[in-house]
């Protein structure tokens, strides 16, 4: 793990130094009340969760930072959670040296609206997952990874996370993840959901018969890694599915498996945590989440989520400013209140990053580039 970066909170040294040289009791006592006073109003402000550290002499004054998030989540969902980040980022950033007077935080439409976006640097910071990046390495650079809560579960075989669902965090922290197909209550999707279990193997027959819901093409767990799981299994191309739509969001796709609109769905290990509550709350399903899927495929671990900045932006020329970003979403990372927001995406924290952490996403966009060219 990268070296976490954390801020120094600067010690007054004069109140001890003038206590030292004072020769008198009256200079001695007011020194002391004066240190006791600082001391009561730190404790003071550090129980008002304020940060105590003053900012530097000089700052540079930014007038917007434009952060977008791929839509993941519900788009809404996503901006209410994300409202209070806005306050963090300034927070951080003054004692940093940058004083910016606003944080605009926006939803992409896609995935690869948001990477269009770092590209043409109409936005400065992008939440994007590692297929995204690849894609758009050129116009953005990898500024940090997301953390994890580890799982309950971690198997190649579907088989093991349907005897041992519902999946749990654990308190191990994670830079991976895996794709999972998850079959649903529809009639074909529990047909298949019972082949697995019974320890049957499928075939593309089998898997081109059902109703797929898929992201974007540049969605690691939603497209990419399911389109190699494909491939390696079954030697056919995500394309070739005959019935396959593609959803705007996780939200929207676990929405029609629970309606019966599709069969099958692909997402992140594991999605049902995150809509639990929904299946039987908005999609007023009366069994569990749990007790209506069920595993059929799982794929390789995918390196986490990205924070990305625009190599175009104006905001994102200044290297300092990288450096200081860096250093402020690993502290808001390090909060209770900021593990809160960045809850939306199941991040638990932040480290620093590496572009050749993403190399395995590069292969695999390279191999589903050529299958793509195959069909052609």
């Amino acid at each position: 793990m990268k070296k976490t970066v954390s801020m120094l909170v600067a010690a007054t040294m004069a109140a001890s130094m003038l206590a030292g040289c004072g020769s008198s009791a009256t200079s001695t006592q007011t020194t002391q009340a004066a240190s006791q006073g600082e001391t009561a109003q730190a404790e003071t402000t550090a129980a008002a969760g304020e940060s105590t550290a003053a900012a530097p002499a000089e700052t540079k004054d930014i007038d917007v930072l434009n952060v977008a998030f791929v839509p993941s989540r519900e788009p809404d969902e996503i901006v209410t959670a994300t409202e209070p980040l806005k306050d963090m980022i300034k927070k951080e950033m003054l004692p940093l040296g940058y004083n910016i007077k606003d944080v605009e935080i926006t939803v992409g439409t896609s995935y690869e609206a948001v990477g269009e976006g770092l590209a043409a640097g109409t936005i400065d910071i992008g939440f994007i997952p590692g297929g995204t990046y690849v894609l758009y390495d050129d116009d953005c650079e990898v500024l940090l990874t997301a953390t994890r809560d580890g799982l309950s579960i971690d198997d190649d075989d579907p088989k093991v996370w349907n005897e041992n669902k519902p999946t749990k965090p654990t308190d191990e922290q994670v830079t991976f993840y895996r794709a999972l197909i998850i079959a649903g209550p529809s009639e074909a999707g529990k047909a298949i959901g019972d082949k697995v279990n019974n320890g049957e193997a499928l075939t593309w027959d089998d898997l081109n018969a059902l109703n797929w819901g898929v992201m974007g093409p540049t969605s690691s767990a939603g497209y990419i890694y399911p389109a190699l799981w494909i491939q390696e299994n079954f030697q056919k191309n995500i394309t070739d599915l005959t019935h396959a739509v593609q959803c705007d969001s996780y939200g929207t796709a676990f929405a029609r498996l629970a309606q019966g609109q599709i069969d099958v769905l692909c997402t992140y290990a594991d999605a049902r945590r995150d809509y639990e509550d929904e299946w039987q709350g908005d999609y007023a399903m009366k069994n569990s989440i749990w007790d209506d899927t069920n595993v059929i495929g799982v794929t390789p671990g995918i390196y986490n989520d990205t924070i990305s900045g625009s190599k175009v932006s104006k905001v994102m020329q200044d290297e300092d400013f990288k450096a200081a970003f860096r250093k402020a979403m690993i502290n808001i990372g390090n909060t209770e209140e900021g593990k809160k927001v960045i809850a939306i995406y199941s991040h638990k924290g932040y480290v620093e990053a590496n572009d050749s952490d993403y190399d395995s996403a590069r292969d695999a966009q390279k191999l589903i580039k050529s299958l793509r060219l195959d069909q052609k």
